[in-house]
């Protein structure tokens, strides 16, 4: 791997032909990642829109339940999370599968950012546009629906996305549990080849793929779901 040069020179002879029969590893931990990332999203944002409305709601019980949540997962790390969900819940005798646990783990933690993000949309629908619609008789489900919801959404989906983006790099901790996601399958590549440095380039390559994929996907989705952000300009 390394060639000597003048005393006390090293080069080191990059060699990413070593990695070509792993190329099929690759591919594979970074379709877990995706699953991984998926998953995520849909159950993170059902549980941060879930306990935005909680945090909003007039039961004081609903709003403490919801704070301690949001501010316990925010406020530790997310590898203590994982390790408490995969051994600990594990040596009282619940046991779930590596990916399972992953998918557990990552949806708890994205689902406490999300709910502060929806909680920002939310406070940020002027209370004249929820008055109206009282005074139209609508229901409380359909002010949520149509009046607070979508908008809020509409308001804080940039963040939304880099929210997500940034939960689709985290998935990298779920390596600590052996899940075979980019970076586990990364670890066990160069300690086979001990092409590290190689097999770490590959692997930031193709996080950044998966980067760019779900930017313009993301994108393509707000365009078709807030047509006005197109027409504004916003998009």
């Amino acid at each position: 791997h390394r060639r000597e040069g003048r005393p006390g020179q090293v080069r080191y002879e990059f060699n990413f032909i070593a990695l070509a029969p792993y190329w099929g590893d690759f591919l594979s931990g970074a379709w877990v990642t995706i699953q991984l990332t998926v998953a995520s999203v849909v159950f993170g944002l059902i549980i941060g829109v879930l306990c935005a409305v909680a945090r909003r709601s007039q039961s004081g019980l609903l709003r403490t339940v919801a704070g301690a949540y949001v501010e316990t997962v925010r406020n530790t790390p997310f590898i203590v999370q994982i390790f408490f969900i995969f051994f600990g819940l594990s040596s009282v005798g619940m046991r779930m599968p590596i990916l399972i646990a992953a998918i557990f783990a990552l949806v708890i933690n994205v689902g406490a950012y999300t709910a502060e993000i929806m909680r920002a949309g939310m406070e940020a629908i002027p209370e004249g546009q929820i008055e109206a619609a009282q005074a139209l008789g609508l229901s409380r489900f359909q002010i949520y629906r149509d009046i607070i919801l979508m908008p809020a959404i509409e308001k804080v989906y940039p963040s939304l996305t880099s929210q997500f983006i940034l939960m689709m790099l985290t998935t990298s901790i779920a390596s600590q549990i052996s899940a075979e996601e980019l970076t586990g399958v990364a670890n066990n590549i160069q300690s086979n080849t001990f092409r590290s440095f190689e097999t770490y380039i590959v692997i930031g390559l193709l996080y950044l793929v998966v980067t760019f994929l779900m930017r313009g996907t993301f994108w393509a989705i707000g365009l078709w779901a807030f047509p006005r952000r197109r027409k504004l300009g916003m998009a």
